[in-house]
C-alpha cells in the first residue's frame, strides 16, 4: 500500500465522509483505486467515517493508519571490521585514515565513501545549526575576494589572473564590485576607499576574510592585524571584525554575492580588458543587481538602500588616507632601507635587523615593532636617497658632515693661519689630503683653538704647513715658545755634479746660480 502524508490521509477521510466513490477520489488525488480501496478500509476499522465523530487529528492518525515500517538495512562491506573501527574511532583516527589502513592491512576493495557511511552509522553526528544575524541600517559591511578567472591586462597587454573584491552592505545588500590583478595592501586599501566613496559614507564595522593584506596572524581570539588597514580603520572610523578562520559561512552575505556576480555578470561574459570590465561592473550593480527582488530582504537592494541605510551611514572624512603600502625590508651595512628604489637612513644600531615601513603618499615612517625609529620625506624619484647625518656612528659622522666648505669655515672661525694650512691642503693638485684637514680640525677638541692657532703659524713661519708637523708642535707644546725672528732669503738649489761640465755635451756654456 502506498504511504500517504497525513494531510492527504485526512483528505481522504473527508472524502469518504461526503460520500464519493473510490474511482472519482483516486482521479482527483492520483492515487491507485486499489490504494483509495485499502485506506477505505482502514479508516471503517478504526471509525473514521462516523459522520457524528470529528475528524481524526494528526496524533490519531499517525498511530493508527500508517504503521511504522522498519529501516531498509543493507549490510557493509566494512561489518566484519566493525570492532577493529571502533577501537580506531575511540583513538580518534579519522574516516580517510581509517580506509586507508584497512586497505593497506586487512585487504579491504570498498571504496572510502562506504567507510564514511558505515562511521556515520556507529556515531552519527548531530545536524549543525546555523545562526542567521540581522544588523541595523549602516552598522556593517561584509568584504571578500573572489576569482574572475583571466582577464587582459591594457598597461602590460598580457592577460593575468584576475580578483573580484566585493563589499556588501549586510542591512540593503546593495553592493561594490571592482576587479583587480592583485590582493596587496595598496590594492586592498584603495578598493576600501573607492567602495566607502561608492556608498557615500562608511559603516561603523567591517567583517574580513582573513588574508595577508589585513590580518598578519589569523586567530580565534586574538588576531594581529596589518598596521596600515589598522590605520585606515582609524581614519574612517570603522571597526575592523576578522572572521573565524576556515568560516566562510560567517560572512555569509558577501559570499552569496560573490556567487551572484559569477553567475550572473561574469557568467558567459567576455571583455576587451580589466578597465572595460569597471565600467561596465558599475552599471550592472545599480541597474542589474540594485533592482532584483533579493529572496532574504524580498526588497530591491538599491531601493532598500537609498530609502534608509544611505541616511545611516557615517560621514566619510575630509581628507584622503595617506598610507598607501607597507614593506619588511632588512637594514643594510650603509645604514639605509631600500623601498621602492628609493634609499632611506635608519640608525646605525638596527643594521642587519628587518624593520616595518609605512610609506604614504607624502611622508615614510619606519618602526621596529611597536617602536617609532625614524621618519622622512617620501622621495618622487627612484635612486634618490634621504639622509639623516645623527643614524651614522660618530667617525662616518664626521667625515660626511665636513666637506670642504664646510672645513673652510671651520678653519676660519680658529683664525687666519688654521685657515691658510687648510687652503694649502685642499688646494693640492696631486693628493686628497680632506682627511688630513678633518684630523687637522679635530685637534681643536683637545688643545683649544687659541694652541691649534699658534701651532699652525708656526708650521708655516718654518714652511711645513702639514698636518703630522702641527701635531708634533703640540705635543711638544713649541707652540708656547716665540717665533725666531728670521729674513727671508731667496735660495736656489746647489745644482748637480757631474766629472764633466755640461757644455761638453750641449756645446754651449750652462749658466750657474
Amino acid at each position: 500500500m502506498q504511504r500517504l502524508h497525513m494531510n492527504e490521509i485526512r483528505e481522504l477521510i473527508y472524502r469518504f465522509r461526503s460520500g464519493e466513490g473510490n474511482r472519482p477520489i483516486a482521479r482527483a488525488l492520483n492515487l491507485s483505486k486499489n490504494t483509495v480501496k485499502k485506506y477505505r478500509r482502514l479508516a471503517e476499522e478504526r471509525g473514521f467515517l462516523e459522520a457524528a465523530r470529528p475528524l481524526p487529528t494528526l496524533g490519531e492518525l499517525s498511530g493508527f493508519l500508517i504503521p511504522s515500517l522498519p529501516p531498509k538495512h543493507m549490510r557493509s562491506t566494512v561489518e566484519p571490521y566493525e570492532e577493529q573501527v571502533r577501537q580506531w574511532l575511540d583513538d580518534g583516527v579519522g574516516p580517510q585514515t581509517i580506509w586507508q589502513r584497512l586497505h593497506d592491512n586487512n585487504g579491504y576493495t570498498g571504496s572510502s565513501s562506504s567507510v564514511r557511511r558505515f562511521v556515520n552509522r556507529l556515531r552519527p553526528q548531530e545536524p549543525e545549526a546555523v545562526c542567521r544575524i540581522e544588523t541595523e541600517p549602516g552598522e556593517e559591511a561584509q568584504v571578500d575576494f573572489g576569482s574572475a578567472g583571466v582577464q587582459y591586462d591594457s598597461r602590460n597587454r598580457k592577460r593575468r589572473k584576475t580578483w573580484m573584491f566585493l563589499m556588501t552592505l549586510s542591512w540593503s545588500r546593495h553592493q561594490y564590485v571592482e576587479f583587480v590583478f592583485d590582493q596587496s595592501i595598496p590594492t586592498w586599501l584603495g578598493c576600501h576607499e573607492r567602495a566607502f566613496a561608492w556608498f557615500g559614507g562608511v559603516v561603523k564595522r567591517v567583517v574580513i576574510d582573513n588574508l595577508k593584506a589585513a590580518v598578519l596572524t589569523a586567530d580565534l581570539h586574538d588576531p594581529v592585524l596589518g598596521e596600515p588597514y589598522r590605520r585606515m580603520a582609524q581614519h574612517y572610523g570603522f571597526v575592523i571584525s576578522p572572521n573565524r578562520p576556515a568560516t566562510p559561512t560567517h560572512k555569509g552575505k558577501v559570499e552569496s554575492g560573490v556567487k551572484y556576480v559569477k553567475r550572473n555578470f561574469l557568467a558567459a561574459q567576455t571583455f576587451v580588458d580589466v578597465e572595460a570590465m569597471n565600467r561596465r561592473v558599475k552599471r550592472w550593480a545599480l541597474e542589474v543587481a540594485g533592482e532584483r527582488l533579493h529572496g532574504t530582504t524580498q526588497e530591491a537592494p538599491l531601493a532598500r538602500f537609498n530609502r534608509i541605510e544611505r541616511h545611516a551611514l557615517q560621514t566619510l572624512p575630509s581628507e584622503a588616507f595617506d598610507l598607501v603600502a607597507a614593506y619588511r625590508p632588512k637594514v643594510h651595512r650603509d645604514c639605509h632601507v631600500i623601498i621602492e628604489g628609493r634609499y632611506y637612513s635608519v640608525p646605525v644600531r638596527w643594521i642587519g635587523q628587518s624593520v616595518d615601513v609605512y610609506a604614504g603618499r607624502r611622508l615614510v615612517e619606519i618602526y621596529h615593532g611597536a617602536e617609532l625609529i625614524t621618519t622622512h620625506p617620501r622621495l618622487p624619484e627612484k635612486g634618490q636617497r634621504s639622509t639623516r647625518m645623527e643614524h651614522y656612528p660618530k667617525s662616518k659622522r664626521a667625515y660626511l658632515e665636513n666637506p670642504p666648505e664646510r672645513c673652510r669655515e671651520r678653519a676660519q672661525a680658529i683664525g687666519a693661519s688654521c685657515a691658510r694650512v687648510v687652503e694649502s691642503l685642499l688646494s693640492d693638485s696631486i693628493q686628497d689630503r680632506l682627511r688630513s684637514v678633518h684630523a687637522l680640525l679635530r685637534l681643536k677638541e683637545r688643545v683649544g683653538a687659541v694652541r691649534l692657532e699658534n701651532a699652525c703659524r708656526r708650521a708655516l713661519h718654518y714652511n711645513d704647513p702639514f698636518y703630522p708637523r702641527i701635531k708634533r708642535i703640540l705635543d711638544a707644546e713649541l707652540d708656547r715658545e716665540p717665533l725666531e725672528p728670521s729674513e727671508r732669503k731667496v735660495t736656489c738649489l746647489a745644482s748637480y755634479r757631474y766629472a764633466r761640465e755640461a757644455s761638453e755635451f750641449f756645446g754651449q756654456e750652462v749658466p750657474s746660480c
